[in-house]
């Protein structure tokens, strides 16, 4: 059985605090938009996928509740909060896209004569509830275009993966990406083992990645993130497979910080690198990777651990949650819901849909 990060039934959204994790299981009720940004922020809820789907879940049970019937008060409430849901996370793109695809069904609404308060909510609601739907369903492609990919270049029966950060369940709406790749290669039978970084400073790998894999009995060991290029080395890792929170129109991508340096070194050991997002990740507008905005996360995230001082007082920090990966590391390809591609054939595979 796969963790649930969210659940939604009509009118009602909880999520798994994965702050508590993995001491406590704990699902949070999110009833409005405020609700669910400062879930976000918190990282409470992480994972661009699962950003933009709780984001967006969240307008929909405060749309819900609400008995507003002007019309022009529910589509200014709409765009407004969609603006604002934005400003939560700003390197993953995901929900960027998903506000622009809403205030451009939203304005097309807006325009229809016989259109209403009533209407455009639930035009609006509807379209939220099939990204739910429609994540899970890309998931499971991603992770199976990914194994099969994999298994295609290695000399071996099984395959031995080394993964950073989480992004799995609890990083989407279900299945994951990197973490979905892992799980295909298991339920074939094809997965020898996973190596997992820690994933310093918020632990993302220790806490949740660790958690997922121990629940579903998937063999695996916790590395520290400078461990992996012994690992590398010594382990017989066939294939680093990491997620993504953007993928530019050149094939850069921005992931949890420590992503570059493993590609670095996967490089270094021929060691094939790979990306898996969902095309929801992939913004074209940007020509590289330069252009992305690195959100920078406060200075007690690495200064502290559980609220207790590890760090020398007056010792300066700089935090940068990402870093951007040049194209030319990812030598195995970027997985996608559509196939796996290289970094300079995915603009027109995700032109073409």
């Amino acid at each position: 059985m796969t963790l649930e990060a969210i659940q939604y039934r009509r009118g009602r959204l909880h999520i798994l605090n994965q702050l508590l994790l993995p001491h406590e299981t704990c699902y949070e009720e999110i009833g409005t938009v405020q609700q669910g940004w400062q879930a976000i922020r918190d990282m409470k809820v992480r994972g661009a996928p699962a950003i933009a789907i709780v984001g967006c879940l969240s307008l929909v049970t405060e749309l819900q509740q609400s008995n507003e019937e002007d019309k022009d008060a529910v589509v200014t409430f709409i765009l407004d909060s969609l603006k604002y849901l934005v400003s939560a996370r700003p390197t993953a793109v995901n929900i960027a896209k998903a506000a622009a695809e809403l205030s451009a069904l939203v304005r097309r609404e807006t325009q229809k004569a016989e259109s209403t308060a009533a209407t455009i909510k639930e035009s609006v609601i509807t379209h939220i509830v099939s990204m739910l739907e429609k994540d899970i369903a890309d998931n499971k492609n991603i992770g199976d275009c990914g194994a099969r990919h994999i298994l295609s270049r290695i000399n071996k029966e099984k395959a031995t993966i080394l993964t950073h950060c989480n992004t799995g369940s609890l990083a989407t709406a279900g299945y994951g990406t990197a973490l979905g790749v892992i799980r295909s290669l298991h339920a074939m039978g094809r997965l020898e083992h996973v190596f997992c970084t820690e994933t310093r400073p918020y632990n993302q790998g220790a806490r949740l990645t660790a958690f997922e894999l121990v629940y579903e009995k998937i063999p695996a060991t916790l590395i520290a993130d400078s461990m992996a290029s012994i690992a590398m080395k010594e382990k017989g890792i066939s294939a680093v497979v990491v997620g993504a929170d953007r993928v530019v129109l050149n094939g850069d991508t921005a992931n949890k910080v420590g992503t570059y340096q493993l590609a670095v070194s996967a490089k270094y050991h021929n060691i094939p690198f790979y990306v898996a997002a969902p095309c929801t990740s992939c913004d074209l507008s940007l020509e590289n990777g330069e252009q992305i905005v690195i959100e920078e996360r406060p200075h007690q995230e690495l200064t502290d651990i559980n609220g207790i001082r590890i760090a020398a007082p007056g010792i300066h920090v700089w935090n940068p949650a990402f870093d951007v990966t040049p194209h030319e590391l990812i030598t195995g390809g970027i997985i996608t819901e559509l196939g796996v591609f290289s970094p300079s054939e995915l603009q027109d595979a995700v032109i073409r849909g």
